[in-house]
């Protein structure tokens, strides 16, 4: 993918961002350097590697499912409609 004046003019109005004609070019040059940068990304093999939520081993507190009336019956149906 190869980004032009054009399109980054395309893209700053649906972003509602003003870019001053002089700047359109050094703009255009920054995201095809950043677009190849992530291109270079598709080239690493991922598929030994398992997916996940962060880079630090995590695990979550786990506690008993129990199945309770929250110990406030009373409360909790006190804005109950009626019958």
């Amino acid at each position: 993918m190869s980004v032009d004046k054009n399109k980054v003019k395309h893209v700053a109005r649906l972003a509602r961002l003003a870019f001053p004609e002089e700047r359109l070019a050094p703009m255009a040059d920054e995201l095809n350097r950043i677009l190849k940068w992530v291109e270079q990304l598709n080239e690493v093999d991922t598929s030994k590697v398992e997916p996940m939520t962060s880079v630090v081993k995590m695990t979550l507190k786990m506690r008993e499912d129990v199945v309770s009336d929250g110990g406030k019956p009373e409360a909790v149906t006190q804005n109950a409609p009626l019958g």
